[in-house]
């Protein structure tokens, strides 16, 4: 049997890189998302994270943005690729005149590598925005044994809070 350095050195460096690769993905800071409100752009850390197995988790309820948003104010919404690589969508609340209690809704879920972009418009020029939360899936859907409803793990969660202006 002959042995054979260079092969060796070769699979050593391999499993090397793989493991650096590994590595980078454990650690550095979690991805940031962009929350445009009238040409101000703020930058949100999440306020949740976590890997993709649930298992890691990190919260700091104090990341979230606050801005005063206008009554029929858009809000461009822009997520990096961390976050576009994945299923995700925008949870948000509003209020109309009148009305005591927030309105809750969600857009539309973006597909894994379909959007880096959302506007979210109000239905109406005079709804206030109360909040707005990008929500990055998690592990697939699974049935809740006690409530049987399917329930959708979020493994990351980026805030805007709505400054309400008299």
């Amino acid at each position: 049997m002959t042995f054979r350095p260079r092969r060796s050195a070769r699979a050593l460096a391999g499993l090397l890189a793989v493991a650096a690769v590994l590595l980078a993905g454990c650690g550095g800071a979690p991805p940031t998302v962009t929350f445009d409100v009238a040409g101000t752009a703020l930058t949100a850390a999440p306020t949740q994270f976590c890997d993709n197995r649930m298992e890691n988790c990190t919260d700091d309820p104090n990341a979230r943005v606050t801005a005063d948003v206008a009554p029929g104010t858009p809000i461009r919404i822009t997520v990096p690729e961390e976050v576009s690589s994945g299923p995700w969508q925008v949870a948000y609340a509003y209020t109309r005149p009148g009305s005591p209690e927030p309105i809750q809704q969600r857009s539309e879920i973006a597909t894994p590598g379909s959007r880096t972009e959302l506007t979210l418009t109000l239905p109406s020029a005079t709804d206030r925005l109360v909040t707005a939360q990008v929500q990055l899936f998690g592990p697939a859907p699974a049935i809740d044994p006690a409530s049987l409803r399917m329930e959708f793990p979020v493994r990351a969660t980026w805030v805007l809070v709505g400054r309400q202006q008299p």
